[in-house]
Parts: C-alpha cells; sequence; structure tokens
C-alpha cells in the first residue's frame, strides 16, 4: 500500500496563507517545490492540484479551495475521479493537541474537533485515511481556540512549526512507500 495522494488542509486566499490553520498547505507547497511539481487550479475538484513524483511513485498533492469546514468534497472529488482508495491518502493538518516543533503520523482516528478533518470523514464515508499532524500547540483555553488558529504563529513558534515540517519532510519517501513504522520511529523521537 502506497500513498498517492497528498492534501494539506487550509483556507484559500492572501489573508489566510500565515495563519496556523494553513501548515498542510504550506506543507504540500514545500513537497511541490522540491520535487518541482506546480499547483494548477482545477475547478472540478474544488482546489488546486500538483503532480510529483517521489521515489518513482506517481503522487497528486491537493490543496482544497473550499475552506477549512468544506474540505471533504474536494477531497472525495479528486479521490473518486482517480480512483484512489482512502488508505491511499495522506491529509496534512495543523494539531492543536500537540506542541510547535513536532509532527506525528496517525492512521485512522476521530477528528479531535478540527473541521477539516470531520469534513473529510463525513465526505469519504470513512476514517480510515493517513494524517500528518503538524502541532501548532493550543491557546490555553477552548474560546481561544477559533481565532488562535486564524492567526500568524509567533517567530519563535514559526521556526518550531517550519522544523517540524522539516523533519516531515526527511521521512516523506517511508511515507509514500507506506513505511509508516519506520516514518513514526524516525518523527516520534524528535520529541
Amino acid at each position: 500500500m502506497t500513498i498517492k495522494l497528498v492534501v494539506g488542509l487550509g483556507n484559500p486566499g492572501k489573508d489566510c496563507q500565515s495563519h496556523r490553520h494553513n501548515v498542510g498547505f504550506w506543507f504540500c507547497e514545500t513537497l511541490a517545490h522540491l520535487y518541482t511539481g506546480n499547483f494548477k487550479k482545477e475547478a472540478k475538484f474544488f482546489g488546486e492540484v500538483a503532480q510529483i513524483n517521489i521515489s518513482g511513485h506517481n503522487i497528486r498533492l491537493l490543496k482544497p479551495t473550499s475552506f477549512m469546514n468544506c474540505s471533504g468534497q474536494s477531497i472525495q472529488g479528486i479521490a473518486n475521479f482517480y480512483q484512489i482508495n482512502t488508505n491511499e491518502i495522506l491529509v496534512v493538518h495543523d494539531e492543536l493537541d500537540i506542541n510547535p516543533g513536532i509532527a506525528k503520523i496517525k492512521s485512522n482516528g476521530g477528528h479531535g474537533g478540527h473541521n477539516g478533518l470531520r469534513d473529510t470523514i463525513k465526505a469519504l464515508g470513512t476514517k480510515a485515511f493517513h494524517r500528518l499532524r503538524v502541532g501548532i500547540g493550543h491557546p490555553g483555553d477552548k474560546s481561544q481556540v477559533a481565532s488562535f488558529v486564524l492567526h500568524a504563529p509567533s517567530k519563535n513558534e514559526l521556526e518550531k512549526i517550519q522544523t517540524a515540517l522539516s523533519d516531515s519532510l526527511q521521512v516523506i519517501e517511508d511515507i509514500i512507500k507506506g513505511n509508516f513504522d519506520k516514518a513514526m520511529k524516525t518523527l516520534h523521537t524528535k520529541e
């Protein structure tokens, strides 16, 4: 089993680019840059799509442009069109329950209150996809979460998040090949 689709969750538009909620977009943009892929708007998939090749595997990168809370429609559309199974999908998203500087891989599981994941699970009809959870930390109070994710991280937090993203890029080949245990061992010992 290999990964055929990497989805970065985020919100479209220049105003949202630097927000914590957009770390999924940042990851996909970096992947596209590293593996010479170019994003193109694909109206039928409600998103921007790039194609790259990692270790001989053709991978599609998707940044839904339907806003975070409606990401599922975009993911379902491209998965159906290219006949990609849910266990061949990696969703990259921001994670409040993990500190900045740490990224973790997870397969299956609930949405943990993340609206992008909630909509993806609903659209795909299953939780059986893989996630790369990029830590952004928690504001400390539940009532501040919405504002927190829709603002840019501090310089210090941003440096830590970028470290987590680059650590994740170090294991992307293992993830793509389905060597999740190996990727987890490398990534999860960085705490």
